[in-house]
C-alpha cells in the first residue's frame, strides 16, 4: 500500500545562480497565452527541462518565487492563476487540491528510468547542495545500503520510490499532462541536429503552447548547458562514494517488488 500522506521532511537545497535570464534577452520572445507548469518526479532532470523551456518564454513570465511543491502549494497558487500566464516548475503530487490548482495549465510531467533514479537520488542526498539528511553523509553506509534507502525511503522523512513515482507521475497520466522521459530529452539534446531531436522538440514546445522559432536549436544548446545547472552530476560537491554505472540486479528486483509494472507503464520495459 502506498501512503500518499508521506511527504519529505523540510530540506534545503543550495544552488549556484545561472545566467540564463541574460541569455534569454538575446532572443525575440513571444508571450505565453496560457500558463505552463513543468512538473516532475524529483531527481529526473527537472533543471534541464526547466532551463531549456526558459529560453522560449519572456523572463517576466517566469515564476521564480519558489520551486512549487506539495507542502507549500497554498502559498503559490498565483503561479497557476496569474493573468500574466506564467511559466512555473516544481514537484506536485497528484491530489484533488493539486489537480484543481493546475487544471487550467499546460502541464508537462518529467520522469526517469526508476533504475537510474535510485542512484541519481542517492548522489544528490550525499551532496553538499542538499541539506536535511546529514546522517547519510557520515561515511558508514555502503553503496548498497544507500541505494536501498532510496528505494524504500526513510520512515516519516523521505518517501519511498513507489510513492514518488505513483503520485508525482503515474497519477497525472491521462489528465492531459504531456509525459516527458528524461532519457528522450537527453538524447535529443545530444543529437540536436538530427531528425529525432527535430520531432522531439517540436512536440515538446507544442505541448507548452510555444510556436517553435527558427533559432530553436541555439536556444536549446544554451538552456541545456550543464554549467548552468547546479544539480548536474559534475556540479554536485561532497559526493565521495562511487556508485555503479548500472543498478545492481538485487536492487532492480527490489524496484520491481515495490513498484511492479511501473517501468512498463512509463515506457522503460
Amino acid at each position: 500500500m502506498v501512503d500518499s500522506s508521506v511527504t519529505p521532511s523540510v530540506v534545503r537545497v543550495e544552488l549556484r545562480p545561472d545566467t540564463l535570464n541574460e541569455e534569454n534577452a538575446k532572443f525575440e520572445q513571444r508571450p505565453l497565452t496560457k500558463p505552463v507548469f513543468l512538473n516532475s518526479v524529483p531527481k529526473c532532470g527537472s533543471h534541464l527541462l526547466r532551463n531549456i523551456i526558459r529560453m522560449f518564454v519572456p523572463v517576466e513570465q517566469h515564476y521564480t518565487t519558489q520551486f512549487v511543491q506539495h507542502r507549500i502549494l497554498d502559498q503559490h497558487l498565483t503561479a497557476f492563476a496569474d493573468p500574466r500566464n506564467l511559466l512555473s516548475w516544481g514537484h506536485l503530487m497528484f491530489t484533488d487540491r493539486t489537480a484543481v490548482a493546475v487544471g487550467g495549465t499546460r502541464q508537462l510531467v518529467l520522469v526517469r528510468d526508476p533504475y537510474d533514479w535510485v542512484m541519481a537520488r542517492a548522489r544528490f542526498f550525499l551532496s553538499d547542495e542538499f541539506r536535511g539528511f546529514e546522517l547519510l553523509k557520515e561515511g558508514t553506509l555502503t553503496t548498497d545500503a544507500l541505494m536501498n534507502i532510496m528505494i524504500f525511503g526513510v520512515h516519516e522523512k523521505a518517501p519511498p520510490l513507489a510513492t514518488m513515482f505513483v503520485y508525482h507521475a503515474v497519477a497525472w497520466l491521462g489528465t492531459g499532462a504531456h509525459l516527458v522521459r528524461y532519457e528522450d530529452l537527453l538524447a535529443a539534446v545530444k543529437e540536436l541536429d538530427g531528425p529525432e531531436a527535430d520531432e522531439f522538440f517540436g512536440q515538446l514546445l507544442a505541448a507548452c503552447g510555444i510556436e517553435r522559432p527558427a533559432d530553436w536549436r541555439e536556444r536549446v544548446r544554451i538552456g541545456s548547458d550543464r554549467k548552468q545547472s547546479g544539480t548536474a552530476r559534475e556540479n554536485l560537491t561532497g559526493v565521495e562514494i562511487e556508485f555503479p554505472d548500472k543498478l545492481p540486479e538485487l536492487q532492480k528486483q527490489m524496484v520491481e517488488m515495490v513498484a511492479p509494472g511501473l517501468r512498463t507503464l512509463l515506457g522503460y520495459a
